[in-house]
């Protein structure tokens, strides 16, 4: 079989505000995995990296390499992409790439991947694309009655450890809390179904995760403070942090992108729609 090909994966940002563990959005940011001899800018997946270790979980076989500008510890969904890679690099292996088109396919790649990652909302958009609700082991999509532009601001010099941010939130949560959450949950999906961005500002309010994050992150809470002002529909703190995304009309991309903090740099995306890919013709040394 012919294997000049890749698996291309998206980043994600998960939570979007109050959707904590549930909420995930596919980002037109890119991680390759592939076997064999990878292209220019690839590394060789050495067997502790999440990649390889999702790649021989489900069964693959061979040298991998992965190529990825996504930041690692930054709350861009590296590791979940990663892993979502090697487990549909093992399947476009055992199955063929086409066989990554397949719901079954797809379903197989986000058991494996999710109980890797430990939660489905970083993984669910990858796989599948677009802004998803993870409940469990299943994923449903949000239909979007718009495509804004996502600005990410990504502060230098700082990363956040997933695990230990975990570890630092409370076992419980008040009643009030919890309301108030899924009321902004809810919010949050009516208002992308019907196209309301008016209503997304305050569907991204949170109380379970995001006050304390943001807590020890001064320069995040910053950086929202900015996108808000500077006209953002939306603004959250991307999974655990530091990163901050914000979700705004298209053609004001440029206008928020320059109105965050100095001390970080922005990258203008779209959501990706598509999740998971195969690509061909990916020679080596290209």
């Amino acid at each position: 079989m012919n294997e000049r090909w890749a698996v291309r994966v998206p980043a994600s940002s998960a939570n979007l505000g109050a959707g904590f563990d549930v909420l995930g959005m596919a980002l037109t940011l890119h991680a390759e995995v592939g076997l064999g001899a990878g292209p220019a800018g690839a590394q060789p997946a050495d067997e502790r990296h999440p990649a390889a270790v999702a790649f021989r979980k489900a069964g693959g076989d061979g040298q991998l390499w992965v190529r990825s500008p996504i930041p690692m510890g930054r709350g861009l969904g590296f590791s979940g992409a990663v892993r979502v890679g090697g487990a549909a690099a093992a399947i476009a292996q055992r199955d063929g790439p086409d066989a990554l088109r397949e719901t079954s396919a797809r379903q197989e790649i986000l058991a494996l991947a999710a109980a890797l990652e430990g939660h489905a909302d970083n993984v669910g958009p990858s796989i599948f694309g677009g802004l998803v609700v993870c409940v469990d082991a299943d994923v449903q999509a949000v239909p979007l009655a718009f495509d804004p532009a996502v600005v990410v601001w990504v502060p230098d010099g700082v990363t956040t450890s997933t695990d230990r941010s975990r570890a630092d939130l409370p076992a419980t949560v008040d009643r009030s809390d919890a309301v108030f959450n899924l009321g902004r949950v809810a919010g949050f999906v009516a208002a992308c179904a019907s196209g309301d961005h008016t209503a997304l500002r305050r569907a991204t309010e949170d109380r379970m995760h995001q006050p304390l994050r943001l807590a020890s992150q001064p320069a995040s809470a910053a950086a929202i403070d900015a996108a808000l002002d500077s006209g953002a529909w939306a603004a959250w703190l991307s999974g655990s942090g530091p990163t901050v995304a914000a979700m705004c009309e298209p053609s004001h991309a440029d206008v928020l992108a320059a109105a965050l903090p100095a001390n970080g740099h922005a990258k203008l995306l779209r959501i990706d729609h598509e999740g998971i890919v195969a690509t061909s013709e990916v020679p080596p040394g290209a």
